[in-house]
This record gives structure tokens, sequence and C-alpha cells, in this order.
């Protein structure tokens, strides 16, 4: 496996610096890269740095996560729990990278499903510049994380920060220098019989 590849973790302990923003310029010039449906760009980027910024992240994406839990029923305390485990998180990173699609180059159609399809493929483009950031993060000896929670508020993670309104943020990936007590995991052997087939 390329070296390249293998380098990219999911670190969520950081040390507590700063990231230039030169390198993360680079990361979202990385990022848009991606392939994209139409030859289009359906993403947008922002790059969340200051205390206030990121505490407001965190507080609108709680109070979303707040309402979900107690409407499944979750004990208060446990939810107390959760959501100041999140923000801590989210407060505490160096530095977010926040992936943002938009309708900005994507076909409309008047049913239902090939719009789910047109929107789909942006999500498909999405991950892919999520996962090229990424990369270009290990490779200039960044450690970054990728968490999934603005998929299920869009809407609040958006109003949080007053981004625009078409602007809504599905992918959210921390970024900063690894902890010095980071210690990677030795990855399991891969089941590529399990995980692929061959016709």
């Amino acid at each position: 496996m390329p070296g390249f590849i293998a380098a990219r973790r999911s670190i969520r302990a950081f040390r507590d610096e700063a990231v230039p923003r030169a390198a993360l310029a680079t990361l979202v010039e990385a990022a848009c890269l991606a392939p994209a449906p139409h030859h289009s760009r359906p993403w947008r980027w922002v790059v969340v740095e200051t205390p206030d910024a990121k505490r407001a992240l965190a507080d609108g994406m709680g109070d979303a996560w707040r309402g979900d839990l107690a409407g499944d029923g979750v004990p208060g305390a446990r939810i107390d729990e959760l959501v100041a485990a999140s923000h801590a998180k989210i407060s505490r990173a160096p530095a977010i990278v926040l992936g943002c699609l938009t309708w900005d180059g994507l076909d409309r159609y008047p049913d239902e499903t090939r719009q789910r399809a047109e929107w789909g493929m942006g999500l498909l483009s999405l991950g892919a510049a999520v996962e090229n950031l990424m990369l270009t993060a290990a490779h200039l000896g960044y450690a970054s994380c990728w968490v999934a929670a603005p998929i299920f508020c869009p809407e609040a993670a958006r109003d949080a920060l007053a981004l625009e309104a078409q602007w809504l943020p599905h992918a959210m990936v921390l970024v900063g220098r690894a902890a010095a007590t980071y210690t990677p995991p030795v990855r399991p052997a891969l089941p590529l019989d399990a995980l692929s087939a061959w016709l």
C-alpha cells in the first residue's frame, strides 16, 4: 500500500499548537481538486480557527444533538455527558475545516428520485474532497479526524456560524499536530475476500 495512504489516521488528540493559515489553505486547495459531477464545484469550505467560532459551532450542533438524544429517550445525565464530550472535542481542536455541500453546478430534476441521486453525487464528491484534504494533512505532518456529526444537523451547524443559506455543512475535519502521547494502533489485516468480489 502506498505510504501516503497508510499515513492517514483518525487522530482526535492534538497538541495545543495553531495550524498556520498557509497549511490550511493547502488543505482546502487539495480538497478542491476532487472529482465532482458535471465538472462542478458543489462544495464550500469553512475554516474555523477562533475560540468564539468553535464555541458557536459546538453549541449549535450540541443543542441539535441534545434534542435528538432526548427524543430517543436517552437519560438526561448521559445526554449531558455526550454533549460535553462533543463540545470539548470541537472547542479544543487547533483548527476545523467544515465541508459544506451546495447545489452550485448540480442539475435539478422535477422528480424526487433523480433529484436525490444528484444530491447523492454531490455527497460522494464531498467525501472524495475530504479524503484529499486528510491525505494532504498527513503528507504535511498534520493529524486529522473526520467527524460526520454535521450531516445529522446541517442547518444547525450552518446557522451557528451564520453561513449563507445554501451552504449546508456535512463533514467536519479536525486538524492539528498529533499529541505527543499518540501512538497509532496496529491496523488489522484487511479481509479483502469479504470486502470485494472479482467477476
